[in-house]
């Protein structure tokens, strides 16, 4: 999109209802792939999408060999659905949520080069006006492989490693009781040292969709996210930091990763250092 009314750095990485709804009555079509659970997809979803839930498929332990299995049943689950390395693909769940944003992640991770977010979701498609469908979609299984951008991911060493780390923030997607200790959902409560916090949530509109990227940059750059530094996101289990990655995609930021193991691993290793915050 040569001119952009929302301002974002990488605008292409979204697409509108009305840019999708062209591009799939053209002769290129994108993969449209339906992050939502099954009985939402079984009511109803976009004409075409296939249907791919990974809600659930996390990470506990990001040492080399647990991380490898995963990445491989990720990469594994996406070609099962038709991705290959030619043809577009676009995510979308009910609004711009996590579970789209995950697999946004997990195919730039994968070194795909042509993946966008619906922006809005489901929703934005069906206020729009749009056809739904309820026809079930069989997918087409490719061999496609991808070639890991292994700086898009962030394991506990590496979160470890920069924490004091002047030219590096972390950033805490979660929401506000687990940031602070009272919503314990691992072994132990609280948050990274150093750690920001910015829920996840208020990346985006009442209407889900994401916010102008002058409201992004204020609230990323108040909260000490800034584009000189490098960015490690986390939250419970790498579905919201996913979301923060995609925000900060969004502004260009030139060094963002994804932290898979966020808390539920930092909290269960009891040998890293946890901070309670005040009040908590």
């Amino acid at each position: 999109m040569a001119n952009d009314p929302e301002g974002y750095a990488n605008p292409q990485l979204l697409a509108t209802p009305s840019e999708l709804a062209n591009a799939l009555a053209s002769a290129d079509t994108p993969l449209l792939l339906d992050l939502r659970p099954a009985e939402e997809y079984a009511a109803g979803h976009l004409p075409g999408a296939v249907h791919l839930d990974l809600f659930g498929i996390s990470l506990i332990d990001t040492d080399p060999a647990p991380l490898r299995a995963f990445l491989w049943i990720l990469e594994h689950l996406l070609a099962s659905r038709g991705v290959d390395a030619s043809r577009h693909v676009v995510v979308y769940d009910e609004k711009s949520g996590m579970r789209a944003a995950r697999a946004f992640w997990a195919l730039e991770y994968f070194g795909h080069e042509h993946t966008r977010l619906l922006d809005g979701g489901f929703g934005a498609w069906q206020a729009e006006g749009h056809p739904i469908s309820t026809d079930p979609v069989v997918p087409t299984s490719t061999s496609w492989t991808g070639a890991a951008t292994e700086d898009r991911l962030g394991t506990y060493r590496d979160v470890l490693d920069r924490l004091d780390k002047s030219d590096a923030v972390i950033l805490d997607t979660r929401s506000d009781g687990e940031y602070r200790g009272t919503t314990v959902r691992a072994a132990r409560g609280g948050c990274i040292p150093g750690a920001v916090h910015v829920e996840w949530t208020t990346n985006l509109r009442p209407d889900g969709s994401f916010k102008r990227a002058d409201q992004l940059r204020e609230m990323y750059t108040a909260a000490g996210v800034t584009p000189d530094k490098e960015v490690l996101t986390y939250c419970q289990g790498g579905y919201r930091a996913a979301h923060g990655y995609l925000a900060l995609r969004l502004l260009g930021y030139p060094r963002v990763r994804n932290y898979v193991g966020s808390w539920k691993e930092w909290g269960d290793r009891l040998e890293l250092p946890i901070t309670l915050m005040p009040n908590a």
